[in-house]
């Protein structure tokens, strides 16, 4: 049943991309999934559980590219930077990156995450995101203090939040400089 599962989340996936999320139909997603409609609700029991499905997928995809980032070099500022410029590109392509990043929702989306959806599954939000990239970028660079992690992906949400103007891109990975570089302020720490 996996190999429907992912069937079924692409197909979703692709749907959202054409049309707001109240538009999506499940007979529409089954049918381009190539599975009957019954098979998608015993899969996810509904376009509710579909939905959670695929802002989880979502926020593990955008996890999955954070990891990549934090093993492309060897200089630790090189892969701080890389988290960043992943996070903004991540936000800027996929809406659902976003919301889960920026906290904002709108109707076109599946309902955002809440607690309780499932017990012992914690809601994913921004400050969840946040932390578990900081977790991540701590464990792959344990030189480097964990605040120093969550400010550079906070830094990069400011981009997401409010975009530069075109051909601005580069000015992220301008500024990250600043955070890994010693100041007289800070010193060398």
């Amino acid at each position: 049943m996996a190999a429907a599962r992912e069937s079924l989340l692409e197909a979703a996936g692709a749907a959202l991309a054409a049309r707001a999320w109240p538009a999506v139909r499940m007979v529409e997603v089954a049918a381009a999934a190539g599975v009957s409609r019954q098979t998608l609700y015993n899969e996810f029991g509904g376009k509710a559980g579909l939905g959670r499905a695929l802002v989880r997928r979502e926020a593990d995809w955008y996890l999955t590219g954070v990891d990549r980032a934090l093993e492309a070099s060897p200089d630790t500022a090189e892969r701080l930077a890389g988290v960043a410029e992943w996070t903004v590109r991540a936000a800027r392509a996929r809406p659902l990156v976003r919301a889960l990043l920026t906290g904002s929702w709108n109707a076109g989306l599946p309902a955002p995450p809440g607690r309780g959806v499932r017990p012992g599954s914690p809601a994913l939000g921004p400050g969840e995101l946040v932390r578990a990239v900081r977790d991540r970028a701590a464990a792959a660079l344990p030189a480097e203090p964990a605040q120093r992690c969550e400010l550079v992906v906070r830094l990069a949400l400011s981009y997401v939040v409010a975009p530069t103007g075109p051909g601005e891109e580069a000015a992220a990975g301008g500024l990250l400089g600043l955070v890994s570089a010693p100041n007289r302020t800070a010193g060398a720490r």
